[in-house]
């Protein structure tokens, strides 16, 4: 009896539904959706996650389709590594086409690295420890296709995507306009993304894109506004739970409307001098502030603080389930 009810929630905790013919998971700190086309019976994978979700995802999708049931296709809200770390290895094992707006084309295709991330901008650990994130193109060309014009999404009716740069040059977010759910990807986020504890935590809150890699502000401040004009009822985003009910809209409304207070840091290389990109890539990235030596031993003591937070909160989850 006891295995029974371990091995229950090892299946419950794998993933969780978000709505009706929509699933997420969650791999260290980061969120990928599965969603299932009813009218097939087929379905569709959202961002692939780190490098190590790429297991994860096989077990999900074995879990919700059946064992060798390959998506239709791969869409990504946008390429930063914690959204296509295991891209390349599922592109290559499903052979499945992959759907990108085309301004995140540059990026997927090794001819551009994105504006490099912030660490100057405060809010936590997260941030201080983003000069370390991977930041250089991938190249998974042979598989890429670009979304099309209208805004629909491949082997999804019902679904549309909405172009939300900002945080990334080509970012889209997914918005089912029937139920009014929302896949916002890092547009915005339901957690504090820059802080270790919130995102270990999966504390929820409503909060802007992820600070240390949005490049352009104003851009990112009429993303999240023209995600609020949806009236979605239930937020999905790339960190953090889902969030629905009075503490969304109330947190969505507030973020939209103040904005520069809820999101805007206080500092850093893009507050005020954002980068600039294209079609072909990054065109223009200011320059970066001065770091003294005192910055950088809290860096590093930052960085341990972080390395011990995160053992010991894996060693509690594996206790639970030992």
């Amino acid at each position: 009896m006891k295995e029974q009810l371990t091995h229950r929630k090892e299946k419950q905790s794998l993933y969780f539904q978000l709505a009706p013919d929509v699933w997420g998971t969650k791999d260290i700190f980061v969120n990928m959706y599965f969603i299932r086309n009813p009218e097939e019976d087929t379905w569709v994978l959202v961002d692939t996650g780190l490098r190590s979700s790429c297991a994860r995802i096989r077990k999900v999708a074995a879990e919700l389709f059946g064992e060798g049931n390959k998506p239709s296709c791969i869409v990504l809200t946008h390429g930063h590594f914690d959204h296509t770390g295991s891209l390349k290895r599922l592109a290559a094992e499903w052979q499945v086409p992959v759907y990108v707006h085309y301004l995140e084309l540059p990026y997927l295709t090794g001819r551009s690295a994105y504006p490099p991330p912030d660490p100057s901008v405060g809010g936590g650990l997260m941030s201080s420890m983003s000069w370390m994130y991977p930041k250089k193109a991938i190249n998974v060309e042979e598989h890429l296709r670009i979304l099309p014009p209208d805004e629909s999404v491949p082997y999804l009716p019902g679904w549309r995507y909405v172009y939300t740069p900002g945080h990334a040059p080509g970012h889209i977010s997914l918005f089912r306009e029937r139920d009014k759910v929302l896949i916002a990807g890092d547009a915005l986020v339901t957690t504090r993304s820059e802080a270790v504890m919130s995102i270990m935590k999966q504390t929820k809150k409503i909060s802007g894109p992820p600070k240390y890699f949005t490049y352009d502000w104003e851009a990112a401040r009429n993303s999240v506004r023209r995600l609020a004009d949806l009236n979605p009822r239930i937020v999905a985003s790339g960190h953090g739970k889902p969030m629905s009910g009075q503490e969304m809209e109330i947190g969505l409304t507030n973020l939209a409307v103040h904005f520069d207070e809820e999101a805007l840091p206080k500092k850093g290389r893009y507050l005020n001098d954002p980068a600039v990109a294209d079609a072909y890539g990054v065109r223009y990235i200011p320059p970066r502030e001065k770091r003294n030596n005192t910055g950088l031993l809290l860096l590093a003591v930052g960085l341990a603080a972080a390395a011990a937070t995160y053992l010991i909160l894996s060693q509690r989850k594996r206790a639970r389930w030992a």
